[in-house]
C-alpha cells in the first residue's frame, strides 16, 4: 500500500556533489539532488525492511551555484579479498564541480506491502503505512537519524529539518537532459542503472516519474549480514520506538 499522505523533508547544506556517471575521471555534479541522493537521505533518517520509500518531488530552494574544488583521492579501487591499498602510493589530487549552498525539500511517501499489512493487523504491533510515517516525523522533529544524512558524498554533511511556510520553490526553469535515477536491484540481486530523460527543473521542481519509483518498490536490495549482537541492539532499539507509538 502506497502512503496517500506526503512527508516534506527540507536539507541544506554548504556543498553537494551529485556526480554525474558519464564523468569517469574528475567529478562534476549534477545541478540538483538526483531521487537516489534523497532515498539515501530519507533512509538516513528513518529505515527498516517492511517498508520503502518512493520519491515524488524535489524542489530546489537555492540558486544554482557551482563551485571548483580540489579533492585528494586515490588512483585505485580497494579490493575486499586482495590486499590492502597503500594511500601514499596511488593518492592524486583530482578536481571536483560541486554544488554551493544548496537547500532542497524532498517529497516522498512510505510503501508497505499488502501482504505484509494483512498479516499483521491482528498483531500487537500492527504494520501500517501511517506507523512508518508518524515514526520519521517523530524522528525528525528530534534530529534523530542513523548515521548523518549527506549531499551526495559522505565529507557534505546535510542538516535536516521540517519545512516551513517560508521555504518555497525558487522560480528557475532548468534543463538537465538525462539524469540517474537509481540502482535496481533483481531477485538475483543483479543490479542495473535506472535513468530518466528529457528531465528539466520546472519551476523549482524535479518531479520523479511514477513508473520508475514504481518500479524501484520491487528492487530487491540484498543486506549485508550482521552479527548476532547487532541484530540485537537494533530489534530492542525498534520494539522501543514502536512501543513510543
Amino acid at each position: 500500500m502506497l502512503d496517500k499522505e506526503i512527508v516534506r523533508l527540507k536539507v541544506t547544506g554548504d556543498f553537494a556533489c551529485f556526480t554525474r556517471p558519464d564523468l569517469k575521471v574528475e567529478r562534476m555534479s549534477y545541478p540538483c539532488m538526483t531521487p537516489s541522493a534523497a532515498r539515501g537521505i530519507l533512509e538516513a533518517i528513518l529505515w527498516k525492511p517492511e517498508f520503502q520509500w518512493f520519491v515524488r518531488k524535489i524542489i530546489v530552494l537555492n540558486p544554482i551555484k557551482f563551485a571548483s574544488i580540489k579533492r585528494n583521492e586515490i588512483s585505485k579501487k580497494q579490493n575486499p579479498k586482495g590486499q590492502p591499498i597503500e594511500i601514499t602510493e596511488n593518492r592524486v589530487q583530482r578536481n571536483s564541480i560541486v554544488l554551493k549552498d544548496v537547500g532542497y525539500i524532498i517529497e516522498a511517501s512510505v510503501f508497505v506491502d499488502e501482504k505484509l499489512i494483512e498479516s499483521t493487523k491482528d498483531s500487537e504491533h500492527p504494520i501500517t503505512v501511517k506507523k512508518y510515517r508518524t515514526m520519521f516525523e517523530r524522528r525528525v522533529k528530534k534530529g534523530q537519524c542513523w548515521h548523518q544524512p549527506c549531499l551526495g558524498t559522505r565529507e557534505f554533511a546535510a542538516d535536516f529539518s521540517i519545512p516551513n511556510e517560508q521555504d518555497q520553490p525558487l522560480d528557475i526553469t532548468y534543463p538537465i537532459g538525462s539524469m540517474f535515477y537509481d540502482m535496481f536491484y533483481d531477485e538475483k540481486g543483479k543490479v542495473t542503472p535506472l535513468f530518466f530523460y528529457d528531465v528539466a527543473i520546472i519551476n523549482g521542481i524535479l518531479e520523479c516519474p511514477e513508473e520508475i519509483a514504481t518500479k524501484m518498490l520491487s528492487s530487491s536490495h540484498i543486506q549485508p549480514k550482521q552479527s548476532d549482537e547487532y541484530n540485537r541492539v537494533v530489534y530492542e532499539h525498534y520494539q522501543k520506538e514502536e512501543a513510543e507509538l
